[in-house]
């Protein structure tokens, strides 16, 4: 009879821990990462207003207040580096290719540097190594001028009702 009671007991337990494991699941599942959390203004440094933006190549930046989008047109090669790297760290652009040498990834995930915050993959130990050694202050200017987003970063496919409003909007 005791073990019984003890078995029926296991049984309970352990029934009441997975419900509580698949509700945690689901709202851990439910609970998006902000993709503009942490994001600084590419003109200031500053953290940034959503509704201040200009569109950028095929994405949008973000700035901290409405003068700096003014600064960031009238010189965008200045701040064409510290854009780049805006749209990858708010998920507008996939990184595809090693930014230095067009080659691609590396399949060992530990083959990358984080770059002001994201991380950022290579080819190999050797363009791994170059991004490290570098100032930190100049990482986003090495790995995410034009040239090199463009040799390793895409902007992601908006999915086919976003391409919609898209138009709409434009047109």
């Amino acid at each position: 009879m005791k073990a019984r009671l003890l078995f029926t007991s296991a049984i309970v337990l352990f029934a009441v821990a997975l419900v509580g494991a698949d509700t945690a699941e689901k709202k851990e599942a439910g609970k998006k990462k902000d993709p503009l959390k942490g994001i600084t203004c590419v003109v200031s440094g500053r953290a940034i207003n959503p509704e201040a933006t200009v569109a950028y190549k095929e994405g949008k930046v973000y700035f901290c207040c409405e003068n700096c989008p003014t600064a960031f047109t009238k010189n965008t090669k200045k701040f064409a580096a510290k854009a780049n790297h805006q749209l990858y760290a708010t998920k507008q652009v996939k990184q595809e290719n090693c930014p230095l040498t067009k080659r691609e990834l590396n399949a060992d995930k530990k083959v990358r540097v984080k770059v002001a915050g994201v991380a950022v993959r290579f080819c190999c130990k050797n363009c791994q190594g170059k991004v490290a050694k570098t100032e930190k202050d100049k990482q986003i200017e090495l790995v995410f001028n034009d040239e090199a987003f463009k040799k390793g970063f895409k902007f992601a496919k908006a999915k086919k009702g976003e391409k919609d409003k898209k138009a709409e909007a434009a047109g």
